[in-house]
């Protein structure tokens, strides 16, 4: 048996039993559901989740307007579970603060696998042995690996869990290149095609966050057509 807690929020009755049965089946027995944006929030605010999945379309709030909410005082994996067909749509929820989606009509098994693969980084992410490397200190920024906190010139700036692996993952290997494939497989635990977009907002909105400038960013730069590279003695 699992000791994870999972989140599973939308209005479609029959996929919160159909994704609880096949999570079930895997092992997690902690599985909490809800059919509202109301009912979740009243649930984060009283258990502590290691992953939320959550629709997009819910009756008395979309899941965009909840993920805002939820990164107010969390900051739990969230996957995000849309009907919505445009890639605008989808990426919204990954710059307002979702960490990885999937597509409706979806294979069941795919979501369970994409579940799975973030609890397993979540796992291997919390249980390291305590390292040097627990601390990244820069110029600009320094990032604590066992507390979860980003600093910011001085001000501590909320992190959401992926994006403090991915930042984590950088800091770990500086200056060295990675396409947005290798990082997904790295930081999400999954190599699925298509999903480079998820990297590239989750790259964004580390910028927003580090850079002077995130127009012209000086701590992780794109090389063009080959991948990305943390550059901290230019802007760290």
């Amino acid at each position: 048996m699992r000791n994870e807690v999972i989140l599973l929020v939308d209005d479609e009755e029959g996929i919160l039993i159909m994704l609880e049965n096949l999570l079930r089946k895997e092992g997690y027995i902690h599985i909490t559901k809800a059919g509202s944006a109301t009912e979740a929030l009243m649930a984060v605010r009283t258990t502590r989740f290691d992953m939320i999945v959550l629709d997009v379309m819910l009756p008395d709030m979309d899941g965009f307007a909840l993920c805002m909410e939820l990164r107010k005082i969390i900051k739990t994996p969230i996957l995000f579970l849309t009907a919505r067909s445009s890639d605008l749509d989808k990426l919204q929820g990954l710059y307002l603060g979702g960490d990885d989606y999937v597509s409706k009509p979806f294979n069941p098994m795919e979501v369970i696998a994409r579940i799975q693969a973030h609890l397993r980084r979540s796992s291997l992410y919390a249980s390291d042995g305590l390292s040097a490397e627990d601390v990244y200190q820069y110029n600009s920024f320094t990032v604590n690996r066992t507390t979860g906190q980003l600093i910011v010139g001085n001000v501590e700036t909320p992190c959401p869990a992926k994006e403090l692996e991915l930042l984590l993952y950088f800091c770990k290997h500086p200056n060295r290149v990675f396409t947005a494939q290798q990082l997904y497989g790295q930081v999400w635990g999954t190599m699925v095609l298509g999903d480079e977009k998820t990297v590239v907002i989750h790259i964004s909105r580390l910028r927003k966050k580090l850079e002077v400038d995130p127009a012209d960013p000086k701590l992780i730069v794109t090389l063009r057509g080959i991948g990305y590279k943390f550059v901290p003695s230019l802007g760290g």
